[in-house]
């Protein structure tokens, strides 16, 4: 079988498949003359070898697709969704499309909707969403991707990813510190956090952080609790059952996005758990409807809408001789969901089941 990478040809597909060349490259492109269980079969092998389309090489004649494609983590997460607003604006300017792909923080999908893009002729892709803490994990988006810029293809990302493109960089580690000595400073030392996957850049980052600024008031890291769930609203919820049950005496809570911060809310006000007289509650992000919330939400504020225009204008620019990196800033926004430590505050049995 032949290797898998840019190397593989479009001739080693046809081959498996049973197919013309001619065919293969219709089936591949989406261009009409091939049958729909054809084009299943040919699709399927191109997917099986780990072919990837070079069609730059093909097309610079008659330009690139005017195309950029946008995989976002969760399309629902309004994080993601002002992203792709600075994304769409920029490209809106520039006469381009955007396709937006929806990887649901599984790299193998993530991997499988970047083969279509390359497919689909998208002259840009962009990655937003956290990196995988184990490089091997991005090894083979790598490759792929790295084929793709030698023929023509631009990449940008955001987020701290293991992958050799230009990148912006949300400012998790200093955004963190900032909650942590926040509610350090408000008096609380049974801090509690509600985390998504600790295989995710973005969450090691911020949990760095918090930690650091822990350490710097005093406190040991060691001493709170961690509660991993999945990096949106449900997690949140979930994560704050779990804190509720196992630490009751908690007196603040930090999620580290407000999707998850969201939940913890949610959870807090069924339980009947005021916010923030006995629990206070800080999340990351700063979307949209954060300040909308009752209570409205204490966060860290990432310039997102920015941070998808940014993306844009580097992948838009030439290549350099190394990657570009752009950190993006934060900003600590103090709202009503956080509050001095409740004085002799004590939440065992009290609203918890």
């Amino acid at each position: 079988m032949p290797k898998p990478g840019p190397g593989l040809r479009l001739l080693d597909v046809a081959r498996h498949a049973g197919v013309s060349l001619a065919t293969a490259s219709r089936a591949l492109a989406g261009r009409e003359g091939v049958s729909q269980e054809v084009a299943n079969r040919v699709r399927q092998v191109a997917d099986d070898l780990g072919y990837v389309a070079n069609p730059f090489a093909r097309t610079l004649a008659g330009g690139a697709s005017p195309t950029v494609g946008l995989i976002v983590h969760q399309i629902d997460d309004p994080y993601f969704s002002e992203i792709a607003g600075g994304v769409i604006q920029l490209a809106d300017e520039r006469r381009l499309l955007v396709q937006i792909c929806h990887s649901g923080r599984d790299p193998g999908h993530e991997l499988r909707q970047i083969r279509h893009l390359i497919a689909q002729r998208a002259g840009v892709i962009i990655i937003a969403g956290s990196g995988f803490g184990d490089p091997g994990v991005e090894a083979e988006t790598r490759t792929v991707l790295a084929g793709y810029q030698r023929g023509g293809g631009r990449v940008a990302v955001i987020g701290r990813h293991a992958l050799d493109a230009d990148a912006v960089l949300p400012d998790n580690v200093a955004g963190g510190h900032a909650l942590g000595s926040h509610l350090a400073e408000l008096g609380h030392r049974r801090i509690a956090v509600a985390a998504g996957a600790a295989v995710l850049n973005t969450v090691a980052d911020r949990l760095a952080g918090v930690a650091a600024a822990l350490r710097r008031h005093g406190l040991s890291p060691d001493d709170v609790p961690v509660v991993h769930a999945d990096f949106v609203r449900e997690g949140g919820r979930l994560a704050a059952d779990r804190i509720l049950r196992d630490h009751p005496d908690t007196t603040a809570i930090i999620a580290l996005n407000d999707a998850m911060a969201m939940g913890v809310l949610a959870t807090l006000r069924e339980r009947g758990i005021g916010v923030p007289s006995r629990m206070s509650v800080a999340g990351f992000d700063d979307v949209s409807v954060a300040a909308d919330l009752a209570p409205s939400l204490t966060t860290v504020r990432l310039p997102m809408t920015d941070m998808g225009r940014t993306a844009l204008e580097l992948a838009l620019k030439s290549a350099g001789s190394r990657p570009r990196r752009r950190p993006t800033g934060h900003r600590l926004i103090v709202r009503d969901s956080t509050g001095l430590v409740p004085s002799g505050a004590r939440l065992a049995g009290e609203g918890v089941e």
